[in-house]
């Protein structure tokens, strides 16, 4: 359905309508697109998505190879893509990996592939924050995190019940499984096999290309700014980008620049040489001053495009999928506008929708619960004034207080069974293991809290940009707070602890 609008004359224009779930664009601060010259764009899960469980399996594989190499029992193990999700935490010191919210209170944990119980919960993490910047963590913020995690919690198992041929702890662990994953993406044994079979791995959008053509077009440099290698990156962008480009054009006839082997995040923070790709075979020749439109390079650094291209960092919008190495950095370090790319969104966002009428009873049981729960307080205080005769005072026999308080007990028990299982099922939506990526009970994840900080604009896919034009006018919603008469009621992991009777713990205890 379209509406139209008076251009002061008898013709009229359609206007399309906003588009909305999942494929938005949702803002976090304004961006006017019109007021963006140039657009960054990372390639692996931005520009080129993969089928992420057989690109995982397959990540999954070669560690377990390299510690079956080792002598480590690991041939019965296999790949589990819901054991863990994007934005967790691993603890190398307990052998866990957990979910935290955006204070660093762990919501959920996990230690080997068992979930923790809440007690046991409590007592490891009553007084631990999750603080990044601690070596015991490391937060899985892309989605190739997943089979990294996913073999740890198992060989935690491994280890637990002594069946691994070395004596390690959890640090070393996670060090010998990163270490292994490494060495397997140094050898490119995953990468040839994509370029290989491309079909088989890459999840195509022929709307990608329609994109950015689109905005350059509009009159905006295009950029490609990739860790990616030149052999890797040149031959997946012609299988993704060239079928769905008008004939005689190419990916390279999109992007303004070209820059692979960037080595993000340095690239945006320090400096380092530029090398011109001068030939498809990937030969290289020094540059020396300015990088010039039309050309690839390897290396270089965020000062070096700003100044090639003559343009400020607050008018150059990156858009990426990790949160430290592509968002973080290029805002923190350089001011450039960031989008984020969360493929997960879409699954997520459908999931809520779906959920939808659950939640509205959820909602609707939870604020006649906070009335019971009013008024029995209510009933304890009148008692209690009555019973020491100080405050104003009814005069209430205490027995009959007594047996109303004990009747509205009774209700509020009724009325927890009825919210806990909803409310179980509201906190485990998207996955069994963890819930939702963007949430952690009631408050945001912490995955969201440095989505939130980082990434101007956040989206599932780069082809969502397509549906709002080069030229939109992003704004962000107006933010609400507790007491905004507004603001959304309690529903999520508090209310499933509260409707079984489990105290939170962490904040306020």
């Amino acid at each position: 359905m379209e509406a139209t609008v008076s251009a002061g004359t008898d013709r009229h224009a359609p206007i399309p309508e906003a588009f909305e779930h999942p494929r938005g664009l949702f803002c976090n601060r304004t961006l006017n697109l019109r007021n963006i010259q140039a657009v960054g764009y990372d390639m692996d899960y931005t520009l080129v998505h993969y089928h992420v469980e057989l690109w995982e399996e397959r990540a999954y594989a070669y560690v377990r190879q390299g510690l079956a190499a080792r002598g480590w029992p690991v041939q019965d193990l296999e790949f589990d893509p819901a054991l863990v999700i994007q934005g967790l935490i691993v603890d190398t010191e307990r052998g866990n990996v957990v979910k935290a919210n955006r204070f660093g209170y762990i919501k959920r944990a996990y230690h080997g592939t068992k979930e923790m119980a809440y007690g046991d919960m409590r007592d490891a993490y009553r007084r631990t924050l999750v603080d990044l910047h601690a070596p015991r963590w490391r937060f899985m913020n892309t989605l190739f995190s997943i089979s990294e995690a996913g073999i740890y919690l198992q060989l935690v198992d491994l280890l637990d019940a002594g069946k691994l041929p070395e004596r390690i702890g959890y640090d070393d662990l996670y060090r010998i499984v990163r270490q292994t994953l490494d060495a397997a993406h140094v050898e490119g044994l995953l990468k040839a096999e994509i370029l290989a079979d491309p079909q088989r791995f890459v999840d195509d959008d022929p709307e990608v290309p329609l994109a950015l053509l689109d905005q350059k077009m509009a009159g905006k440099k295009g950029l490609l700014i990739t860790n990616s290698d030149w052999d890797y990156a040149a031959p997946l962008l012609t299988y993704a980008f060239d079928p769905h480009l008008p004939d005689g054009m190419t990916w390279r006839d999109l992007f303004d620049l070209a820059i692979v082997g960037a080595r993000k995040p340095a690239f945006f923070n320090e400096t380092a040489p530029a090398f011109e790709v001068v030939s498809d075979d990937g030969t290289l020749r020094p540059v020396r001053g300015a990088l010039e439109e039309g050309r690839a390079y390897v290396g270089g650094h965020a000062a070096l495009v700003e100044a090639s291209l003559g343009i400020r960092g607050d008018q150059i919008l990156y858009v990426g999928d990790h949160v430290w190495a592509d968002v973080r950095a290029s805002k923190r370090l350089n001011r450039w506008r960031t989008a984020l790319v969360l493929r997960s969104l879409e699954d997520e966002i459908e999931a809520m929708e779906s959920f939808e009428p659950q939640q509205e009873r959820l909602r609707t049981l939870m604020r006649r619960k906070e009335r019971l729960e009013a008024y029995a307080s209510a009933i304890r205080l009148e008692r209690q004034r009555n019973v020491e005769g100080y405050g104003p005072q009814t005069g209430r026999d205490p027995d009959a207080l007594d047996e109303e308080f004990q009747h509205v007990r009774q209700v509020l028990v009724e009325l927890d069974t009825e919210i806990a299982p909803l409310a179980a099922a509201s906190s485990r939506l998207v996955n069994e293991n963890w819930g939702p990526t963007l949430r952690a009970g009631n408050d945001k994840s912490l995955l969201a809290s440095q989505l939130e900080a980082s990434a101007d604009v956040y989206t599932a896919r780069v082809s969502n940009f397509l549906h709002y034009t080069p030229f939109v006018y992003l704004r962000s919603p107006r933010g609400t707070l507790p007491h905004d008469a507004a603001a959304p009621q309690a529903e999520g992991l508090e209310q499933a602890a509260d409707a079984m009777g489990v105290e939170d713990f962490g904040e306020g205890s």
